[in-house]
């Protein structure tokens, strides 16, 4: 019995032996959304080959159209890193686009699921990972924090402006009151993210860099984090 290949993979048949073997679920899928993309551009698969070789990874025509088609039976993971990059799309939404396909087989012998489950499981945003994933975990809260102490400090900031040009006595108190509040919550920031810090280093891996903007103000000499809340992080 013939299969029927859609934009994005392969059709179930009448029959369960014409549905193929995951690995060709997972490259029919690739090579569907990466048509879909390039005819999305409007682009020929010479366009798409092109734009290969200016990243500095040539894939040429005869091979993308070979994918596209199904007459390449296997992929490359850095062909589909500099696909991406071409199409101008993370590569993971390459693997599982999400709302152009509901739902993908993760792996083998299991149920399919909704392809943003999918994509949270591949990229580790599911909450039950388990402890494996520590330092994943670790290195997303000193972003976070990051980002907390930078948006902080801005309110801050503006606050002490508002304070200083306010009109009247009542919008100078509210001013100030908002002013406190940010300082406040910077504090909190700083306090976690040296917390973050400590942790990652405590497991004998480099913390990230902090941001120029924030540096100053976590880096402070004779600080001492508290590291005995980790199951906060």
């Amino acid at each position: 019995m013939t299969q029927h290949r859609s934009d994005h993979g392969y059709e179930k048949g009448d029959d369960e032996d014409d549905v193929p073997e995951w690995a060709d679920q997972v490259m029919a899928t690739v090579a569907g959304e990466v048509r879909r993309r390039r005819k999305e551009l409007g682009w020929s698969a010479q366009d798409l080959a092109d734009k290969c070789e200016e990243i500095g990874h040539p894939i040429p025509r005869n091979v993308i159209a070979n994918m596209e088609s199904g007459r390449r039976s296997n992929l490359p993971l850095v062909d589909v890193i500099v696909l991406a990059e071409a199409l101008n799309t993370p590569p993971i939404c390459l693997v599982y686009p999400v709302g152009y396909v509901d739902d993908v087989q993760r792996l083998p012998l299991q149920h399919p699921t909704t392809s943003l489950d999918a994509l949270r499981r591949f990229t580790g945003e599911e909450t039950d990972l388990g402890t494996d994933d520590d330092m994943l975990r670790y290195f997303r809260a000193h972003h976070a924090a990051q980002e907390r102490l930078r948006r902080a400090r801005q309110d801050e900031e503006h606050a002490r402006y508002q304070a200083t040009t306010a009109p009247n006595t009542d919008r100078r108190a509210e001013a100030l009151r908002a002013q406190a509040h940010a300082a406040e919550t910077a504090d909190e920031a700083k306090s976690r993210l040296r917390r973050i810090r400590a942790f990652i280093q405590e497991e004998g891996v480099t913390p990230p860099y902090l941001w120029p903007d924030v540096v100053s103000a976590v880096e402070t000499p004779g600080s001492d984090p508290d590291n005995t809340e980790e199951n906060d992080l």
